[in-house]
């Protein structure tokens, strides 16, 4: 049974790894998102939010959260259904803090599975913390 896990742990690998060489030529390489850690049930992943990311009152726009939290999100969706093709159904955010740039994180987790849904949350944190945004997500197979 180790044994399996061991395959199966490289094989998810292998995807994830795949998963980001073809995500550098989408928006996510456009916006500049790196994966921190993920696997099929939870994933981080971090942006250098610059200038570029700011909206005209100088804090990270709000689209980059959104996208941030979208973008784990469904990277836990990819390694969840690797066979299958899903897309964001729904996506509800709550913006409760602003910031002015700097290292941001987005931690997303997979909270139920029913057999063509995957529902997920996520929280964008600066990297001192401080909780900036929560998601909730639905992805549909389709």
């Amino acid at each position: 049974m180790d044994e399996e896990l061991v395959v199966q742990e490289a094989d998810q690998a292998d995807h994830l790894m795949r998963l980001a060489e073809r995500a550098q030529a989408t928006f996510w390489g456009l916006l500049g998102c790196k994966v921190v850690q993920a696997n099929a049930s939870k994933a981080t992943i971090s942006l250098d939010a610059t200038e570029r990311h700011l909206n005209l009152l100088g804090i990270v726009h709000g689209g980059v959260q959104m996208s941030l939290l979208d973008n784990a999100m469904g990277l836990v969706v990819m390694l969840a259904a690797p066979e299958q093709r899903t897309v964001t159904a729904n996506l509800n955010t709550q913006f409760l803090a602003s910031s002015k740039g700097g290292l941001l994180f987005c931690e997303a987790v997979l909270v139920h599975r029913t057999g063509r849904t995957l529902t997920l949350e996520a929280q964008v944190k600066d990297d001192s913390g401080k909780l900036l945004g929560l998601g909730l997500g639905a992805y549909r197979i389709i």
